[in-house]
Order: C-alpha cells, then structure tokens, then sequence
C-alpha cells in the first residue's frame, strides 16, 4: 500500500470519473475563468464609470454616479448563498438549468462584478492627480485619459484587485457547489462531507488551496513588472 493509498483511501477511487477529484478541479477551473473573463470585463467598466462620474471626476455626474454607486453596494452586500437561491429562476431563463457548473456562473458573475468594479475604482484612485491634470492640459480626450494615463499608470494596482477577485472567486465557487454548482466545493461537502469521508475533504481542501497560491504568485509576478 503505498502512502496516497494509506491517508487517502476514498479518494484514489474518485480520482476519474464522473464526479471525481479531475472533473471537480476542472470544473472549479472553468466556473473561476469564465467568472473572471465575465465579470472582470463588466466591473471594468463599471469601475471607470464610477471613477469617472464621481465628484472631481473627468465625467461628473453626481446623480448618475449616485444612482450606480447604490446598485454596486447593495449587490455588493448580499450574501452569496442567498444570491445563488434569489436568482435561481433568472439561471434557469438564461441556461435552461439551475445546476452544474454553467448555472453557478450567472450568480457568480452577477456577485463579483460589483466587488470588482470598487476594486478598479479604488485602484485608479491611486494614480497621480498630477499626470492627468497634465494629459488633460495636453488636451487628451477623457477616453484617451482612462487608456494611456488611469489603465497604464494604474496597472500595477489592477492586477493586485485582479488577483484579490480571482482568489475570492475560486471561493465562491466552493460556496456554489454546495448547492449543485459542482466542482471542488461540491465534492468536498456532498461527497466527504456527508459520507464522513475526511480524507476527500482534505485533498478538496488542497487543489483550492493550490490555485489561490498559483495566482497569488503570478499576480505578484506581475505586479512587480508593471511597478512604475
């Protein structure tokens, strides 16, 4: 008997297969990229309409920016788990299932764009008023602004929120197998957890563990590179 075989005995049969260690992790992998493509797309622009809007912003717009900065806080403040049941009916509309790893997307989305989009605004914050009263002296366009001064300054910063989000995602979708979601979460509650079955919740516990540390260390990676 060797050493995977005598601290993880009920895993070495889960490991193929339907429902397995391999489908789980790729399924944790494919609800945290298409979250991340989606919702990082979404809260971009967001964040640059809030950061454009509010007071002293190149854009302001106080009843604009007012009316977005509530939406972004209220779904901001709800739950999770209760934001996966209230738009449960809204998954079905969108892909005709309220299980599996495609359904656990639409809250996913729905729960980290507005997490992200305060993320960005706060980010580009942080660049130097100085180099945009500057561009704007130059006579730069508020959109030629947001690229080559917020975006480029700013980079560093985003990819720091970037990672922050990525890795509270790969949370989520913990959270969201609990309830048919799939993936890692799924397998360690329904599968280890209801079996008593500790060891599948220990290398459930792992992998997550594992992706959080990966893009934890290419964020940094990266973050230094693009530090002005």
């Amino acid at each position: 008997m060797n050493i995977i075989e005598k601290f993880f005995p009920n895993v070495v049969p889960l490991w193929n297969g339907d429902g397995g260690v391999v489908e789980a992790i790729n399924q944790t992998i494919y609800m945290t990229v298409w979250t991340t493509i989606v919702a990082g797309i979404i809260g971009l622009f967001v964040g640059i309409l809030l950061l454009l809007t509010d007071e002293h912003g190149l854009l302001e717009n106080r009843p604009f920016y007012s009316v977005l900065d509530k939406l972004v806080n209220i779904f901001r403040s709800i739950p999770f788990i209760i934001l996966l049941a209230a738009l449960n009916n809204f998954t079905r509309l969108i892909v005709h299932t309220g299980i599996g790893p495609t359904a656990a997307l639409v809250p996913l989305v729905v729960g980290t764009a507005p997490f992200y989009a305060r993320q960005v605004q706060n980010a580009l914050l942080t660049v130097d008023a100085g180099v945009i009263e500057a561009a704007q002296a130059m006579g730069v366009s508020p959109l030629g602004i947001v690229f080559r001064v917020y975006l480029r300054e700013g980079l560093s910063e985003l990819i720091r929120v970037s990672v922050l989000t990525i890795i509270s995602i790969i949370g989520l979708t913990a959270m969201a197998g609990v309830i048919g979601g799939g993936g890692l979460g799924n397998l360690a509650i329904n599968t280890g957890y209801l079996r008593y079955e500790n060891d599948v919740i220990w290398v459930s516990l792992i992998f997550i563990l594992i992706m959080v540390f990966i893009v934890q260390f290419i964020g940094d990676f990266f973050a230094r590179k693009t530090h002005h």
